[in-house]
């Protein structure tokens, strides 16, 4: 009933708007100035009829559709054709600063239907589909306009970031208000003003970004200092370019930086003058039709636990202030080449990444004197050379040069090879993964030498449990493996030296767990706990102790203050925090949020011959942020 009543008023509405159109014509040819003004205004009203009858044709178009599907009689073409336009209506509707061209004279031409899903808004949101074929029938919209189109997803109650949570910002920070159109190129917008500052019982003068290993021991001065410490340097910008090569393939660009970086002219006594840093920078290409992705540039390692599918932006990211995000979180931001499928109705993704190698030693058992390098001397550690206590020169690596930063780089043989699936089922995301890394180097004596590579890896996996779809869910994360420490937020190292020279990989176990709740629109509360730690791998000889772990460390002096006796190696950091992000403000001007978080963190060392020394550090977090583009 309610649709033929709907269908009468706007058969009605257009007969008694019939006659005014036809004469206005006429009107205008024998009009005085007050007649004009009458007629402006008699357009003014037409043209709100005219959208009262284009919200009630969509209502209309609607109930047909869901009318004709409720029978069974709707073909595929006509359900297109029909909800089509109530998607794009709906979807302009939602948009700040971009044309509604539903509205006006005339109806917009159909376009893709579109999953009407609170997490689907936004040029960067990925909509998912649900049904009793739970089959999507067309390409998902991760744009306001049709010529947004990317791969399919399937509904697995986990859903793409909500654009409005840290989650996001974290992964993208992608906007929905800086969308601008340059003929075929689509350009969004994103990033944030960020002012932090966090609290600290122990003086590591990191800000923000926890380096667990600068924790001190009791032997150092600064372990019984407090420190209160404040940046915006980790304000981000962002930028997307996209375009539809054809009807099923687009190509994009993201490029995304902050001021990060430490430079030699940085002064924290009065500019704070921090340099700008590239975060990521790299094209994807996604073709729908054959449900293939290829990624290309600097992003997060696919070893990142992600949120859905195997797509970029969409990695899933602790919503913590620190910008070290958590000990024990799986990440890594470095150049690949990645590849990925997705099968069984896009439940089911397949990827393979090369990507960028660099070993992490630790030599600092080593003291480079005794042997002969170049023929020039004694080894320098800091040109990537290591003196053994046979007399023989290990090199692990080389200062970098030219308009490369003057830290090693380690010498590699080959990249890491990545392997990852995803399933995406009616309720969750699931992820294994695997990696094969291979640590080298060379062994010199004065006339030759010879090189060494040793095989290391390790597997891990990830799960979001959505225990509450998009208000509750529990996360858990974890990798184990030799050689592959640098993956974790500790920065626990790759490998050491054994007594011929060679690299001696260290097994490495890294694992997170959270609970992150969405009880209100404006509020993000969360939960975690991380945990990574590393092997041992050790030898004596001459009468000295080397490699990293060795129980005959001298550890007696890690708690009297000044003393030197304390070569400490971390065998495991513990790291347990809360938080909430609350969101004071929200509109066409962009969102303010403010966040607070509790962090402990606890650091053990390898016993050695003063037995296992530890410490620790409690921190609170304070952080105001202005997006502009959200």
């Amino acid at each position: 009933m309610t649709l033929f009543v709907k269908i009468g008023l706007f058969t009605g509405t257009v007969l008694a708007t019939a006659p005014v159109l036809s004469s206005l014509p006429c009107l205008i040819g024998r009009a005085s100035a007050a007649d004009l003004d009458a007629l402006e205004e008699q357009i003014a009203n037409i043209q709100a009829q005219q959208r009262a009858l284009q919200k009630a044709l969509v209502s209309v178009q609607q109930q047909v559709a869901a009318h004709r599907a409720a029978t069974g009689g709707t073909s595929r073409a006509a359900h297109h054709a029909v909800s089509g336009t109530a998607a794009h209506h709906a979807a302009l509707q939602g948009i700040s600063g971009v044309a509604d061209t539903s509205e006006g004279v005339g109806l917009a031409e159909p376009e893709p239907v579109v999953s009407h899903h609170r997490y689907a808004s936004g040029p960067d949101a990925q909509p998912v589909f649900s049904g009793a074929r739970d089959v999507p029938e067309v390409e998902s919209v991760i744009g306001h306009r049709a010529e947004d189109v990317v791969s399919r997803l399937a509904e697995n109650n986990v859903g793409p970031h909500s654009r409005e949570t840290v989650g996001a910002q974290a992964a993208g920070a992608l906007g929905d208000h800086g969308v601008f159109h340059m003929g075929p190129v689509t350009l969004i917008l994103g990033g944030f003003l960020d002012a932090a500052a966090v609290e600290e019982n122990r003086h590591t003068a990191t800000g923000t970004f926890n380096f667990w290993q600068d924790i001190p021991f009791q032997n150092q001065s600064r372990y019984h200092t407090n420190n209160f410490e404040g940046s915006a340097r980790y304000s981000r910008i962002s930028l997307m370019a996209r375009g539809n090569v054809d009807a099923h393939s687009t190509i994009s660009g993201f490029f995304e930086m902050d001021f990060g970086a430490g430079a030699s002219t940085t002064d924290a006594y009065e500019s704070n003058s921090y340099a700008l840093r590239m975060r990521q920078a790299y094209l994807a290409y996604d073709n729908s039709e054959y449900n293939v992705h290829f990624l290309a540039g600097q992003a997060w390692s696919m070893l990142t636990p992600g949120r859905i599918g195997i797509t970029p932006r969409q990695e899933s990211l602790p919503e913590t202030i620190e910008s070290s995000m958590l000990a024990g979180q799986t990440w890594a931001r470095q150049l690949q080449f990645r590849f990925v499928k997705d099968f069984l109705n896009h439940r089911l993704w397949a990827g393979l990444s090369i990507e960028n190698s660099a070993t992490l030693y630790d030599t600092s058992s080593f003291d480079g004197t005794g042997c002969v390098t170049n023929g020039n001397g004694a080894a320098s550690q800091s040109s990537g050379q290591v003196c053994m206590p046979n007399g023989r020169t290990v090199t692990v690596g080389y200062n970098g040069t030219g308009l490369t930063n003057p830290a090693l780089f380690s010498n590699e043989i080959a990249p890491d090879i990545i392997g990852k699936l995803a399933w995406d089922p009616h309720w969750g995301h699931y992820e294994v993964e695997g990696i094969l890394h291979f640590p080298h180097d060379r062994v010199s004596t004065l006339g030759g030498g010879h090189n060494n590579t040793a095989v290391a890896g390790g597997g891990g996996g990830s799960m979001i449990l959505p225990v509450i779809p998009h208000k509750l869910e529990v996360r858990l994360n974890g990798l184990a493996g030799y050689g592959i420490g640098r993956y974790g937020s500790v920065l626990l190292p790759d490998a050491t030296l054994n007594a011929n020279g060679s690299p001696s990989p260290l097994l490495s176990v890294q694992a997170t767990g959270g609970i992150v709740a969405h009880p209100t629109p404006r509020l993000d509360v969360y939960g975690f706990f991380g945990y990574q730690s590393s092997g041992r791998s050790y030898f004596s000889s001459g009468g000295k102790n080397y490699g990293y772990g060795n129980p005959n460390y001298n550890t007696s002096g890690c708690s009297v203050e000044l003393s030197t006796d304390c070569t400490a190696n971390i065998h495991s950091v513990m790291e347990a925090t809360a938080g909430a992000w609350y969101r004071f403000f929200k509109g066409k001007y962009g969102t303010v949020q403010g966040g607070l978080q509790l962090a402990y963190s606890r650091v053990n060392a390898w016993s050695g011959n003063g037995g296992a020394p530890n410490t620790s550090l409690s921190e609170v977090f304070m952080d105001f942020r202005y997006l502009p583009f959200q």
